[in-house]
């Protein structure tokens, strides 16, 4: 009974050996955006957008203002029964709306293409990219993954959020 016992603790010590030595996978998650939004934020380049897409909704706000402006003329011919003018403002009004959502549509679009550009423009991916890269060989993780981007993680539990590490680090090493 004792050689049983013992043959049947040596097989399990070679059963979990092999267990025992395989190396645990650690994965670390990061939001980019919010590493964007409050590291890459303070650039130049994106100062620059955020005029330029303020100076984009400086003229939305103008011109619904000047639709709203030609909408009140079109309530007072038509108390008025001034049937020309009112279908002459009517136009008027059907045309700005429809140059609005154009400029509108266009402009959007021009600015999403620059944040993009600017979001991945090298020299941020690279000092991103450089920082991660310190980060997890010296915290020992396998892989990082981009919270966002990846819409396989389901969860994750916040100890391997290393977002805010990342935004210190980068922060540091560019003395901000």
């Amino acid at each position: 009974m004792k050689k049983c016992g013992i043959i049947v603790f040596v097989f399990m010590v070679l059963m979990i050996s092999p267990l025992a030595a395989q190396q645990l996978t650690r994965f670390a998650v990061v939001d980019l955006s919010k590493v964007y939004s409050q590291f890459f934020r303070e650039s130049r380049a994106v100062r620059e957008w955020e005029q330029r897409s303020a100076r984009v909704q400086s003229e939305v706000d103008r011109m619904t203002a000047e639709i709203q402006t030609l909408q009140g003329s079109l309530a007072d011919a038509g108390a008025r029964g001034d049937e020309e003018r009112a279908l002459r403002i009517q136009n008027d009004i059907y045309r700005k709306q429809d140059f609005l959502r154009e400029y509108y549509q266009v402009k959007k679009t021009e600015l999403e293409d620059q944040m993009k550009k600017l979001s991945q423009s090298g020299s941020f991916l690279d000092q991103v990219q450089t920082e991660l890269r310190f980060i997890a060989e010296s915290e020992g993780y396998s892989m990082v993954l981009n919270q966002r981007a990846n819409t396989g993680i389901l969860w994750f539990s916040p100890t391997v959020d290393i977002t805010e590490k990342l935004i210190t680090n980068l922060r540091t090493k560019t003395g901000r």
